[in-house]
């Protein structure tokens, strides 16, 4: 599946995705692939994940960032020169 961070607590290992579907889940610290954990500032990252449902809980595992297409491009204006 594939969502967005909406923050991680490097801290605590602690973090939160929202699903394409738009459910928040739960993402720990030993959830994201090659323990490669988002560093600082990860608000709107596209990540890839499956969810693992334990007991009456779902969350996050093996989640994986995806960088490039997490970047917002600067919007360009003026094109063309003054006038």
């Amino acid at each position: 599946m594939r969502g967005t961070m909406l923050w991680f607590n490097e801290v605590k290992g602690l973090g939160f995705i929202l699903t394409e579907e738009g459910e928040r889940l739960p993402v720990r610290a030993p959830g994201f692939a090659g323990g490669i954990q988002p560093q600082g500032r990860c608000a709107e990252t596209v990540v890839t994940f499956e969810i693992n449902e334990t007991g009456t809980e779902r969350q996050a595992e093996n989640v994986t960032l995806v960088p490039e297409e997490s970047q917002r491009r600067a919007r360009l204006r003026n094109r063309g020169g003054r006038r």
